[in-house]
């Protein structure tokens, strides 16, 4: 991997400066590496990028916001894109292509993204703080499941356990391209983890097909080796609806 500064490569003669922005992510990150996070201000951060603290804040609510620049952003592309999608659309599916989003935030500066990772990994506050930032793309995953399953029984349940399982495959495949310095092909490990999800939960969450004649047609996909029992009880849910 290239020795690229978290913002974006290092500026040398003649290159023109970095936007505010990510010249405070920049430095921040520098600092972070050379001193670790504890040891390093915000004075400390905005004197190596040569700006305010008034121009810190501008920014950057805090010191732990610096650590995760572009979720704010990523999240608000993901509650559009959800808003946005027809309502023929399988929601599994477009949840799981919501989910993606968040890969191809990672995905855009692999060296930044396995420096935040391992720095994540050292630091339990920083790790409190990403818990929370998790815990709002599920809570936008559930919330658009729960209006497309909002008719069917147990529908917030099932939304909720959908939009666990979206964020826990992501996040097991994003982590295994991190751990593996983002080398290889990051879409590659996040599919193969998504379309297990939409195996598992795609065909059940849809609603029931009706046929041209008005007869309900009931299509469950289920894992090989689930208990009979299992297969009937959800069978049985479902016709109940």
């Amino acid at each position: 991997m290239s020795e690229t500064s978290p913002g974006g490569p290092s500026a040398g003669a003649g290159t023109p400066k970095p936007p505010m922005r990510d010249a405070l992510v920049a430095a921040a990150f520098r600092l972070f590496l050379e001193r670790g996070y504890e040891q390093t201000t915000v004075d400390d951060i905005v004197a190596l990028a040569g700006v305010g603290r008034r121009s810190f804040f501008r920014y950057f609510p805090s010191k732990e916001d610096v650590v995760f620049p572009d979720h704010e952003r990523c999240l608000a592309e993901m509650t559009e894109f959800l808003k946005s999608g027809p309502p023929q659309d399988d929601p599994v599916a477009r949840v799981c292509d919501a989910a993606r989003l968040v890969l191809r935030m990672y995905a855009e500066n692999p060296t930044f993204s396995v420096q935040r990772y391992r720095l994540t990994k050292r630091v339990p506050g920083l790790r409190a703080y990403e818990l929370s930032v998790v815990w709002r793309y599920e809570r936008a995953l559930a919330d658009h499941l729960r209006t497309r399953l909002t008719d069917r029984r147990d529908g917030t349940l099932h939304a909720d356990v959908i939009a666990a399982a979206v964020v826990a495959a992501h996040n097991n495949a994003l982590r295994s391209w991190l751990r593996a310095d983002g080398e290889g092909d990051a879409d590659a490990f996040v599919d193969r983890a998504l379309d297990y999800v939409r195996r598992t939960f795609g065909a059940a969450a849809g609603p029931a097909a009706r046929t041209e004649e008005g007869e309900d047609v009931v299509v469950l996909v289920a894992r090989r080796g689930v208990p009979m029992w299992r297969v009937v009880k959800e069978i049985e849910s479902v016709w109940a609806d």
